[in-house]
């Protein structure tokens, strides 16, 4: 049997995880429709997701649609918890991207479509909520048209003719030739073969609440979209998009496996080691049941692996994506109500990165705080609750704050060489510091010869770069640069007359990791950085007649329209804003529109920040301060 891995993707509320409840109860699954406001679905079974009516971790449930064994994947809408969404593009083979009726293409809608294109997954589009006061089908249409793809295409076949004689020349030939010749199987099989390819788009209308439309969009889900012949019999080759943990502590790993096959008590290949599965479970009719091995194509639950969220069993997917949307850009200290729960906050929050990495945590020891990264206040309410219902921990948020970044300003080198003061270690090291190209991270370059000193040190001073590279000279950290070892020196290893180690006379790779960050940030201080804040894009719709209020209230919060225009009593801006200052309008739009503005936002970069610079303190020994750097790693100067 065939199986088909597939997403459903949406702006927050336009009803995906109603459609997935639709799907599932008519494929047999479920006997009755769950609803998201009684909390009754079958995907949103965590009890916060029942409580506030939205998808938080993604759930995967399997029905049968035809011959094809469908592993559905109902993803988080709400920005806040994209790193979800995230994860899962990364296993699919088809999507389904799900749009409201009455709201029409939103910011969040724009920016999944963009990224399934740019992926060339191959996607449906199904037009929800058609039972609602205020849906305008014909609108929605020509919004998807211009907003999110040129290809979006009903199931009329002279829509079909039009957008596949616009893709393709020979079909336009063959089909002006011969229109008697292309039958509606060869349309249907055209349009499959471009759908594949991610270059179509079909659009569906109906609502997942009455069930209309629902029998259309099963059928292009199975005629359509490309299920896959799976290669049971070929190396194996998996990824990690989840990571749970079972009610005793035991890591549960979601692996979509790609090719080859595992079993109860394999010992499988992990990184650069290997992990023994102890039990497996595979999604079959509605939910995980236990199995005794998975093959390709499936999704599967293991446990008994040590793995994080994108790790790889055996060989790496060719297509594994990385990096697709932003970074989150808000920071806030969490501080346990009771001191004494110090320690077991230290190990839930450990155990939440695990599920989700993009949760960064940043430990200083000195003001005994820890730092965490978010992307909205919504996900600081869901983790503060998480803490308290799961772990027992009950905690405190400060004010979120903003996270900018450093950029190179120019060149920078410094060395320090073995047995010469100031150097107390034994170890020579010298960088030199550049600015890289946009999006490229950091990069580690030699200049000296890689068999001059044994590699356990080159690597010492490489992992320590990065490492060190995450607080820059203003506390943020540094991206897009290029650091280059242009001086190298070791002492060999040493032993007494009785043959013992002696480490007063032997460099070691600690002498590497400890000296490394004085070099690196003194060429850094030399080249300087450019503090950079985040910047979103905001489209803004409000009364023709407050546009006034509305454009000082953008210039208070340093924001830049970039278009306006105005139709039927509404103006709709779009430009860029600082992403500290999103909240702040946010809160005070309703005030300047009667209550009628509405601004969407997405993540659009980063720019140089105007005014004083911001710093953050910093969580490791300091090495901007020689002094206060020795003291804390030799406890001495």
């Amino acid at each position: 049997m065939k199986t088909l891995n597939l997403g459903i993707l949406a702006h927050v509320d336009a009803g995906k995880t109603s459609l997935t409840e639709r799907l599932l109860h008519t494929a047999g699954i479920i006997g009755e429709l769950g609803s998201v406001d009684d909390g009754s679905t079958q995907t949103d079974s965590l009890a916060l997701e029942r409580a506030r009516g939205i998808t938080i971790k993604a759930a995967v449930v399997s029905f049968a649609v035809g011959d094809v064994t469908v592993n559905l994947i109902d993803t988080p809408g709400h920005p806040d918890f994209i790193a979800e969404v995230e994860r899962a593009l990364g296993v699919l083979d088809g999507a389904v991207l799900v749009l409201s009726a009455v709201e029409g293409v939103q910011a969040q809608t724009r920016v999944l479509m963009r990224t399934l294109r740019r992926l060339e997954i191959p996607t449906l589009l199904f037009v929800n909520k058609l039972d609602r006061r205020g849906a305008d089908p014909g609108r929605v249409f020509r919004e998807i048209a211009e907003k999110l793809t040129p290809s979006a295409v009903t199931m009329e076949p002279d829509r079909v003719i039009d957008v596949l004689s616009a893709l393709d020349e020979d079909f336009l030939t063959g089909y002006l030739t011969d229109p008697g010749g292309f039958t509606p199987l060869r349309l249907h099989t055209e349009l499959a073969a471009k759908v594949a390819e991610g270059l179509v788009h079909p659009v569906y209308f109906g609502s997942a609440i009455t069930g209309a439309g629902i029998d259309a969009l099963r059928e292009g889900i199975e005629n359509l979209l490309p299920a896959k012949e799976n290669d049971v019999g070929g190396p194996l080759s998996g990824t990690v998009f989840k990571v749970e943990r079972a009610p005793g502590g035991e890591k549960i790993a979601y692996v979509r496996l790609f090719s080859g096959s595992v079993a109860v008590r394999d010992k499988v290949p992990l990184g650069d080691g290997e992990g023994k599965i102890t039990a497996i479970s595979v999604f079959d009719n509605g939910s995980a049941v236990p199995s005794g091995s998975a093959g390709a194509g499936r999704i599967a639950k293991l446990s008994g692996l040590d793995v994080r969220i994108g790790d790889v069993l055996g060989i790496r997917p060719d297509h594994a994506p990385r990096a697709l949307f932003s970074p989150p850009t808000l920071e806030t200290v969490v501080t346990p109500v009771r001191p004494a729960d110090r320690g077991p906050l230290h190990q839930a929050l450990t155990w939440l990165t695990e599920q989700d990495p993009l949760i960064g945590l940043r430990h200083d020891e000195v003001r005994r705080e820890t730092s965490l990264s978010l992307y909205g206040e919504v996900q600081k309410e869901v983790i503060q609750a998480t803490l308290a219902d799961e772990y027992g921990v009950d905690v405190t948020f400060s004010e979120t704050t903003t996270i900018c970044v450093e950029h190179v300003a120019g060149t920078g080198s410094a060395a320090e060489l073995i047995d010469k003061e100031p150097n107390p270690f034994l170890a020579t090291v010298g960088l030199r510091v550049e600015p890289g190209e946009a999006g490229s991270g950091i990069s580690f370059r030699l200049e000296v010869e890689l068999g001059s000193m044994p590699y356990s040190f080159v690597k010492a001073v490489e992992d320590t770069v990065k490492e060190t590279l995450r607080e820059g000279v203003h506390g943020w950290e540094v991206l897009d640069c290029v650091v280059t070892m242009t001086h190298s020196g070791y002492y060999a290893r040493q032993s007494h007359a009785h043959g013992t180690f002696d480490k007063s006379m032997s460099s070691t790779a600690g002498d590497f990791r400890d000296l490394t960050p004085l070099v690196l940030m003194a060429a850094l201080r030399e080249a300087g950085t450019t503090v950079h804040e985040p910047l979103h894009r905001f489209t803004l719709q409000a009364p023709a007649d407050t546009l006034g209020p509305v454009t000082a209230l953008l210039a208070q919060a340093r924001a830049v329209p970039r278009t306006t225009f105005t139709k039927d009593g509404t103006a709709e801006l779009e430009g860029e804003i600082p992403a500290a200052k999103t909240h702040e309008v946010h809160r005070l739009l309703p005030s300047a529109t009667r209550g009628e503005g509405a601004m969407e936002t997405v993540f659009h970069g980063y720019r140089p920040v105007r005014g004083p610079v911001p710093s953050r303190s910093r969580t490791d020994h300091n090495p901007l301060d020689r002094k206060e750097y020795l003291l804390r790693v030799l406890r001495r100067v």
